[in-house]
């Protein structure tokens, strides 16, 4: 384990030497999503893979069912089978961006052959002790209670696969003193995060711990220069509102906003208010006022009979691959088409790779939230 040094964590569009995808337990997800959910996952693995390396990892019971789904996606995307990995693992979320290990590098000039990654020590989004209660979805359905055991498997995820990756090399574990999720971090890798305080200074994640205390560790562990904080709301969704759930980085000083649909709840559309007036007066970390692309969200009803008042529908939950982009799509022909030519026109240098998606959104994430990138030491 490393001591207290100082890392760096590279921005989503840097170079990766794989991704990390986790495939659905049954007893993580809602039964009327659960096979739609592993079909999307796997869709994901053979899209991603004629871009770059992925590693899988699911349960030893569903290896088989993995296997077989993913053999029909890289047939749909043109993928490449020699890069998928599908590994036997204690898992069971699928959100990997949120149970996953972060990837770092060393700021130290002398450890930058070495590979490095912080475990954050998921807590079932800072509700571990209620995960039963109305807080685990708004979508009316009845979700399965993980048992103490399965819990443990989530929390001790990260660090799990953190010991287990020797590809090319081990990696060392970093240890966080704060708790939080891959998701309520958005980093430009120049020195900016940006950031929700409902997701991180919550007494549910870090309970006594002061602003100063937190910020400290961001900077110690991310190597930011500038926090750039939205209020963000607690409860009102699972992860009291992820910050890359609303923005996202295109590249330094460029971002992409995500404005609600007019039908959504009004305290969605306060989040994106508030976000937008934020980004319009802030600078970043070198000074730069930054450049603002709203995108449109997709009807929600789009989703079909399933759906519901909130699901996750946002297209800026995107996910950068090696000279591509995998961009969600959900069934909203005309909004799904402005995003598509948008962030081809934002990333005119990648191949725009759009995946349709249903279950995923209905559960509460996008493809972002599903994917945790392995970064390579040097770009």
């Amino acid at each position: 384990m490393a001591t207290a040094s100082r890392y760096v964590y590279p921005a989503g569009f840097s170079r990766k030497i794989a991704t990390i995808l986790g495939f659905p337990s049954k007893q993580s997800i809602a039964p009327e999503y659960h096979k739609l959910a592993c079909d999307e996952i796997a869709a994901l693995a053979g899209a991603i893979s004629a871009f770059e390396p992925v590693r899988l990892y699911a349960r030893p019971q569903d290896v088989a069912t993995a296997e077989s789904l993913v053999h029909q996606s890289v047939a749909t995307f043109s993928g490449k089978r020699d890069n998928i990995s599908i590994i036997p693992f204690a898992t069971n979320h699928l959100w990997v961006r949120d149970t996953g290990p972060v990837y770092v590098r060393s700021a130290n000039e002398a450890d930058r052959h070495r590979r490095f990654a912080v475990n954050f020590r998921f807590c079932e989004w800072g509700r571990k002790e209620e995960v039963a209660d109305a807080h685990r979805a708004a979508d009316g359905r009845e979700w399965p209670v993980m048992s103490f055991e399965e819990l443990q498997e989530n929390s001790t995820f990260a660090k799990r696969v953190i010991e287990s990756d020797n590809s090319p090399s081990p990696v060392t574990l970093v240890e966080s003193k704060i708790g939080l999720e891959g998701g309520a971090l958005v980093v430009d890798g120049e020195g900016t995060l940006l950031a929700t305080e409902s997701s991180i200074l919550n007494e549910n994640r870090n309970p006594g711990l002061l602003r100063a205390e937190i910020e400290a560790e961001l900077q110690r562990l991310l190597g930011v220069k500038k926090i750039i904080w939205f209020p963000g709301r607690k409860e009102l969704d699972v992860t009291d509102v992820h910050v890359d759930a609303e923005v996202n980085f295109v590249r330094p000083g460029v971002v992409v906003l995500s404005r609600p649909h007019p039908t959504a709840p009004k305290a969605w559309i306060q989040v994106y208010e508030e976000i937008r007036d934020i980004l319009a007066q802030v600078t970043d970390a070198k000074g730069r006022r930054l450049e603002v692309h709203t995108i449109d969200e997709p009807e929600p009803a789009a989703l079909g009979a399933l759906s519901y008042e909130e699901p996750a529908t946002n297209y800026v939950n995107f996910y950068f691959v090696n000279g591509g982009l995998i961009l969600p799509q959900f069934g909203d022909t005309t909004r799904d088409r402005e995003a598509v030519e948008t962030m081809r026109k934002l990333c005119p240098e990648r191949t725009v790779q759009p995946v349709q998606v249903r279950a995923l959104p209905l559960a509460g994430g996008v493809i972002h939230c599903s994917t945790q990138g392995v970064f390579a030491l040097n770009d």
